[in-house]
């Protein structure tokens, strides 16, 4: 198997067509598809299904596809990292986010790679938690910001600070919470949550177990951000989530947020492989996000956040 093979495969699974990927790769359409018949030949399995409309993956080549990927970004991080030894940190990285978290990291992080460090080119994907592991452990990703739930110990993890929970619920709502509610109190509203195992999901589900209070009244599994505010607004029911997702929609009043005691909170920690070393660049990421997220909590503009003792 060649790194060639590799990127004319990556090509071909971009635009679908072997001509299209043959002007890309410089070489000739036979040439091309001699390289990838010998790839499949060598993996004993068909990467493309083919068609007169263009060629899709088979299910062996979206698996296939997602190493070749990580592959191919390893061989480049590695060619960056020699050129920067002595030099300014230059290259790609692609960055994980959660959905729940883009809206206080997203944009400030994009602003802070633009100015301090230029040559860096930064590649946010949002996704979900669930989502991001598996790339992050297959290389597909450099970094990306998880939720420490205790089973992160694969990755190198870099604490970032705690985020509160609260109840948050429609202005309007007959049944939301004027005041502070007790935990009890707001597992038995009807509420909307993430599916399991993704976001706040399983914190809720361990803090209701732990002090032997019933499963949450969960009337929808919404995972989706943007889906489950419309569903707030529209008064179906409650959540239980940081408030930065829904800053926006708290600060207008069309959504009112309380606490809830015992308190609940999730902590943010930055991973990356254990086994896939660093490029300079995410070296300098990674450097970055930790003064960055220590400037938003303390200067209010991550809400709802606190640094954790010890780690600031």
């Amino acid at each position: 198997m060649e790194l060639r093979q590799l990127r004319y495969f990556s090509a071909i699974a971009k635009h679908g067509s072997f001509s299209k990927a043959a002007e890309q790769v410089f070489v000739a359409q036979s040439a091309l598809s001699h390289q990838l018949a010998q790839l499949e030949s060598e993996l004993g399995a068909r990467l493309f299904h083919r068609s007169r409309r263009g060629v899709v993956l088979t299910e062996a080549g979206r698996v296939f596809l997602a190493h070749a990927t990580a592959i191919l970004r390893q061989v480049e991080d590695a060619r960056a990292s020699v050129m920067n030894v002595a030099g300014e940190p230059s290259g790609k990285v692609v960055f994980g986010v959660p959905h729940s978290a883009s809206n206080a990291l997203a944009l400030p992080l994009l602003q802070a790679v633009r100015e301090q460090l230029p040559k860096v080119e930064l590649e946010l994907t949002e996704e979900l938690t669930g989502n991001l592991v598996p790339q992050l452990r297959s290389g597909q990703i450099n970094l990306a910001v998880l939720f420490d739930d205790g089973t992160l110990d694969e990755f190198e993890r870099t604490v970032l600070l705690d985020e509160h929970l609260s109840l948050i619920s429609s202005a309007t709502a007959a049944d939301r919470p004027l005041a502070a509610v007790s935990l009890r109190q707001a597992l038995a509203l009807p509420l909307i949550l993430p599916a399991h195992p993704h976001g706040v999901r399983p914190i809720i589900e361990t803090a209701a177990r732990e002090h032997g209070l019933p499963v949450p009244n969960v009337v929808a599994d919404i995972s989706s951000i943007s889906i489950l505010r419309t569903t707030l607004l529209a008064g179906m029911g409650h959540t239980l989530l940081p408030v930065m997702p829904l800053q926006h929609d708290l600060a207008s009043g069309a959504l009112c947020a309380v606490p809830v005691a015992p308190a609940l909170t999730r902590r943010l920690v930055l991973c990356a492989s254990k086994h896939i070393p660093l490029s300079a660049a995410a070296t300098a990421v990674v450097q970055l996000v930790q003064g960055l997220t220590q400037t938003l909590c303390t200067s209010g503009a991550w809400q709802g956040a606190a640094l954790i003792p010890g780690e600031a």
